[in-house]
């Protein structure tokens, strides 16, 4: 069995790990993918300057804020894998760039996942119907099972 969990370091997400750590831990688990996506903030690689409100030194501020990030969700991964890796169940950590909903069931469906855990977002029924939810819209694209965490 091939597990992908969803990991942003919300309560929620660790609650997925938790019990990804369970599920892994009594059943037959072969790998445990911990997937972090993220949406790109900072689209200025194919902008000059000229045409951006910006100067040459607000680019490498935004630059060195999204190395920054990419290093804050690497940490954040490995963290997570920790425990995974003391029980010696295989680990792999995959950060990617996109809509959350439709990376995390593409991943899912390419890496041929039996279920994605992932964490509940605490939203009230009206957000939910204005907002929407990432947990929502995987139930409704995966091609495996979900298991969403309260």
């Amino acid at each position: 069995m091939k597990l992908l969990v969803c990991v942003d370091g919300s309560e929620q997400s660790g609650k997925a790990l938790d019990k990804a750590l369970d599920i892994a831990g009594g059943c037959s688990v072969d790998e445990v993918a911990l997937i972090n996506v993220y949406e790109e903030k900072y689209d200025l690689a194919e902008k000059t300057t000229d045409r951006l409100p910006f100067t040459h030194e607000d680019v490498r501020a935004f630059e060195k804020i999204g190395e920054q990030e990419k290093e804050d969700r690497k940490a954040l991964l490995n963290e997570a894998a920790t425990p995974f890796k003391q029980k010696n169940i295989k680990t792999e950590i995959l950060a990617e760039c996109g809509h959350p909903a439709e990376t995390i069931s593409r991943v899912a469906d390419e890496g041929n996942y039996d279920m994605i855990i992932m964490g509940r977002r605490g939203m009230g029924d009206l957000q939910k119907l204005f907002l929407g939810s990432v947990s929502n819209a995987v139930l409704q694209e995966a091609d495996c099972s979900v298991l969403v965490v309260k």
